[in-house]
């Protein structure tokens, strides 16, 4: 009797520390479980910052785009700009230099007339000739003449070289154009030097 409840006993000793390793293995993997566990947005945060990242350099990239694109736009419209000008005022110091021919012509008639050469003169008639096919040339090329012989005056037009008192003119008046003036595309290539008139004091 006494063995048999010793057996017995022992198996019953047994059969507990089954259980007893049984609910710490059951413990045990329930710590694990709740260790895993990864709260909700933890695995998505770092996605989320690249993301950010990435939209925050397409925004700079098309920004130096842009800028770029600008500065293209620009560059083209001063390249165009040059080429105009350079089409338009590309004869300013070629007309510089013939002005002085014209001068001398233009000089040389009024000297002839003030001398009281004949109309019919064959020289006078030569040069007069020579000065209008000088001045066809020049309007053909858009150059134009400034001659602005009692016109008011105009310093963006006109070189005052001295005042005189006039009671016959209005005063501020050109009086007397000494050197005819010359734009080449409405550009002021030479200004007209000229005598403007004063109120009498």
């Amino acid at each position: 009797m006494t063995e048999q409840t010793n057996d017995e006993m022992e198996q019953e000793t047994s059969e507990n520390e089954a259980e007893n390793t049984a609910e710490q293995s059951a413990g045990s993997s329930a710590s694990d479980d709740s260790e895993v566990v990864v709260e909700p947005g933890s695995e998505g945060a770092p996605e989320v910052d690249q993301l950010a990242q990435l939209e925050a350099e397409v925004e700079k990239y098309k920004d130096v785009a842009l800028r770029a694109e600008a500065e293209m736009q620009n560059l083209r419209r001063r390249a165009e700009r040059d080429v105009q000008n350079a089409h338009k005022f590309g004869t300013e110091r070629l007309l510089q230099n013939l002005l002085p021919v014209l001068d001398s012509l233009e000089k040389a008639i009024e000297t002839s007339e003030a001398a009281g050469q004949a109309e019919d003169d064959p020289q006078l008639e030569g040069i007069k000739l020579c000065s209008k096919l000088f001045i066809d040339v020049l309007t053909k090329e858009g150059i134009e003449a400034l001659d602005p012989q009692g016109e008011p005056f105009d310093p963006n037009l006109h070189e005052a070289l001295s005042m005189i008192e006039n009671p016959d003119l209005e005063p501020n008046s050109v009086m007397t154009v000494i050197q005819k003036g010359y734009r080449l595309n409405e550009r002021l290539v030479r200004p007209a030097k000229v005598m403007v008139s004063k109120a009498p004091s």
